[in-house]
């Protein structure tokens, strides 16, 4: 076999290689994209949404519809996400300005 026949092999085989592996990737699921401030958005709605629901259960005791413990629980429940979600912007804020303090 000459030389110039291995070489044309080699790259016959190469772009083989190349062909099947962008194959794989377009069939590869992609993942999806972080968008941090829908993640955010979504975080909010679910404390208004807890605090909601604390309310109607709170307007149902009153109304003699609904237990203590599910007016309490639900309490529970709503104060836990809003002290997570402060918590959160605390340390939304605390990293702003770190990054506001770096010397450029």
């Amino acid at each position: 076999m000459s030389t110039a026949s291995i070489a044309n092999n080699a790259y016959q085989m190469a772009a083989k290689l190349q062909q099947q592996a962008r194959a794989l990737e377009d069939t590869a699921p992609r993942p999806e994209a972080v968008d941090f401030g829908k993640m955010v958005q979504e975080a909010v709605g679910d404390v208004v949404e807890a605090g909601r629901v604390a309310d109607d259960k709170a307007v149902g005791l009153v109304e003699g519809k609904a237990d203590v413990v599910d007016v309490v629980t639900a309490i529970a429940e709503t104060e836990v996400a809003l002290e997570t979600m402060v918590a959160v912007r605390d340390r939304v804020i605390s990293a702003y300005e770190e990054i506001m303090r770096m010397p450029i």
